[in-house]
């Protein structure tokens, strides 16, 4: 999966909207055909889907356009085969199945990606899974949700204000954060072990709150998600700059890695600099850092 630090979501029924979220800038656009579409609307919004997938295929260029994701309906609802027989056909990179809760919900849904993908003409395995947990059971089984199938690309977490996570755990909310806390470590820390390398945080809802959207955001980044979902194009800037590694610390690291690098070449593999001490673990580190930032040597 390309790295996405922006994801943002567009109604599916609103052809407007799925044609602006394209030109937003965002690394992936969700089209959307759960929460944001009402029910009498769900098979208009499949059909305006389908329509937008095959005109981004039909552009051709897939490196200079963002990723193409949809949130279909998870399968409690019914709707959800008719939804993946709807959207999956070239111009798409990855379903986003929310509310998911069991291994058998995402190897179920990767069976049907297989079915479609050699019906339509596509390359087996083309189609990437990123799963939504949005409940407490979901947090609980994270790690074999994701090892449930080798095509779960990427996880993100239900952290909005009142949204499903919130209500299911029947906790608050707060912007400093300690409610949802646990939950966010916990997907985190079973993504990285699952080797999952670009976690996605959830949507932050208030629009008009800009500066609770970065420090939310920069909390995020602090526990280690490298982005989240986003419900604005305007939303997407200033997640772009919460979630960057601050030039300081790129200064302090491109450092490490030149002088831990030289220290080497000279026969030690611990040295000093500013006054810390750093041997191969933060060297690994430092690089990684460089590397996310697409400043990797």
């Amino acid at each position: 999966m390309r790295s996405v630090q922006a994801a943002l979501f567009a109604p599916g029924n609103k052809e407007r909207m799925l044609n602006k979220a394209l030109e937003s800038g965002a690394d992936a656009v969700i089209f959307d055909l759960e929460d944001s579409v009402p029910i009498a609307a769900k098979v208009e919004a499949r059909a305006l889907v389908a329509q937008a997938i095959a005109g981004v295929a039909a552009a051709g260029a897939a490196g200079s356009r963002p990723a193409i994701w949809v949130r279909v309906n998870n399968a409690a609802t019914g709707l959800l085969a008719d939804d993946l027989a709807a959207v999956v056909r070239p111009g798409l990179d990855a379903v986003l199945l929310p509310k998911v809760e069991s291994r058998a919900e995402v190897q179920a849904v990767a069976a049907v990606l297989d079915r479609q993908e050699s019906a339509t003409g596509m390359k087996a395995g083309a189609v990437e899974i990123v799963l939504q947990i949005e409940s407490a059971l979901g947090v609980y089984a994270c790690f074999d949700l994701i090892k449930a199938s080798p095509r779960v690309a990427s996880i993100t977490i239900g952290t909005a204000r009142d949204g499903d996570l919130q209500t299911d755990l029947g906790c608050a909310w707060s912007i400093e954060g300690p409610e949802l806390l646990y939950a966010r470590s916990k997907v985190l820390l079973d993504a990285r072990a699952a080797g999952i390398v670009n976690p996605l945080d959830g949507v932050f809802s208030d629009l008009g709150d800009e500066e609770g959207l970065i420090k939310d955001s920069r909390l995020s980044a602090r526990l280690g998600y490298v982005g989240r979902t986003v419900i604005h194009p305007r939303q997407i800037a200033p997640v772009r700059r919460a979630y960057a590694v601050p030039e300081e610390e790129l200064v302090y690291y491109r450092q490490v890695v030149t002088e831990f690098e030289a220290g080497e070449k000279a026969g030690t593999a611990a040295i000093t600099v500013n006054g810390k001490m750093v041997d191969y673990a933060m060297y690994q580190r430092a690089r990684r850092v460089l590397a996310s930032a697409n400043l990797g040597r």
